[in-house]
């Protein structure tokens, strides 16, 4: 394909996602520090107690919950071993099968089991970015749409190499003609940053395409492996009265001893069956921290039933999240995951830019002055961008 198709192909894949991309990039800046954030915020701890002090039963954590939102049921229990390790996060419900938005959350203390927090998880400042940033509050459509435009971006990333290299040939690579006009200036910043960022706006862009798939994946697994491992319970009445958590818990862990509980999925819910708990374990290295291993335990019996690792789809988009995150690597990853996105910022802002700054053609010019008509081919050159 030819320059002038590849700039064309750059130009308008650019132009279609910028003002989305942008959007996506000032709103992953907090998400970024969200754990910062929700600190300074005031988000409850846990109080401070001797090192190694013992968990708490998990069927007394359920009870807590059941006691202080009566006549609704648990549907989810899960903890963030990275962030607040001595908390138990439970999600409860008017129902089981009531809509994946009603999520009414109660913190647990996990070794003490009291009740230390009922927050609102549908409001606030991160609350509304989360949101603008996963389906700018569209659903499953908008996530899709954003996956869309991420494509758009990749594609835009891949085209604007293949122009800036003529450019690489002629000038000294991140050049910066500081004295040409304005616009020149800016062109030449969006060249260096773009250049300079290209490979993580790739990444970040693929594996946010990628996380727009989660629901799709996710309902893959469901009826391929999920479907498989509960396939011989799928003939008999639902469990009305489940067997000890706690007991149900101390099954999966002893199945896969080398894992962490991460999260449990109750009887009935969506990554669950009618019969089981489902437990998602993760590993204990930065890398298999993203990745969940499912043990399925009968909810009648407490016996583990079932534990396989997640076919490679679902790992893939467990580690692409990892990527498109950046919060595998503390502090100072964040940080540079932050100072990448002002840049990619400066990239797409100054992209805009020069499409809205855009000269006339030479040739248009040149023909209002003379009255004459431009000679074929010569009316769709910018002599600005011409490296000098």
């Amino acid at each position: 394909m030819s320059t002038r198709r590849w700039a064309w192909v750059h130009k308008w894949s650019s132009l279609v996602c910028t003002l989305f991309m942008l959007l996506l990039c000032l709103t992953g800046l907090p998400l970024i520090f969200h754990e910062e954030i929700e600190h300074l915020s005031g988000t409850v701890q846990a109080p401070a107690m001797p090192p190694g002090t013992p968990a708490a039963d998990l069927d007394r954590v359920a009870k807590a919950a059941l006691e202080r939102r009566p006549g609704e049921v648990i549907r989810y229990m899960f903890w963030e071993q990275d962030e607040h390790p001595d908390i138990t996060y439970v999600s409860m419900a008017s129902s089981i099968d009531a809509p994946p938005e009603e999520n009414n959350a109660v913190l647990v203390d996990s070794r003490t089991a009291r009740v230390l927090d009922e927050p609102k998880t549908n409001e606030g400042f991160m609350y509304v970015m989360l949101k603008l940033h996963t389906d700018m509050f569209a659903g499953l459509p908008g996530t899709l749409f954003l996956g869309f435009m991420g494509l758009l971006m990749v594609v835009a990333i891949v085209s604007g190499v293949v122009v800036y290299y003529p450019f690489m040939r002629r000038l000294k690579f991140g050049a910066l003609r500081t004295g040409r006009s304005a616009r020149i200036k800016w062109l030449d910043w969006h060249n260096l940053a773009g250049i300079v960022t290209v490979v993580w706006l790739g990444v970040v862009g693929l594996t946010g395409t990628i996380n727009t798939l989660n629901r799709i994946v996710l309902g893959l697994w469901q009826m391929d492996q999920m479907a498989e491992m509960t396939a011989p319970f799928k003939h008999l009445p639902p469990v009305t009265k489940p067997a000890q958590l706690e007991q149900s818990f101390r099954a999966a862990r002893e199945a896969v001893p080398d894992m962490t509980v991460r999260l449990v999925a109750f009887p009935g819910t969506m990554f669950s069956s009618p019969h089981h708990y489902t437990f998602f374990l993760r590993g204990n290295t930065p890398l298999t921290s993203r990745l969940l291993k499912p043990a399925l335990v009968d909810a009648s019996t407490g016996t583990l039933t079932d534990s396989r690792d997640m076919p490679w789809y679902v790992k893939t988009l467990f580690l692409s999240q990892r990527l498109h995150f950046g919060d595998y690597g503390g502090l100072p990853l964040k940080i540079l995951w932050a100072l990448l996105d002002l840049v990619a910022i400066v990239v797409l802002g100054s992209g805009l830019y020069l499409w809205l700054r855009k000269p006339k053609p030479v040739a248009d010019t040149a023909s209002a002055r003379t009255g004459r008509a431009p000679a074929p081919g010569t009316g769709h050159r910018d002599v600005e961008e011409v490296p000098r």
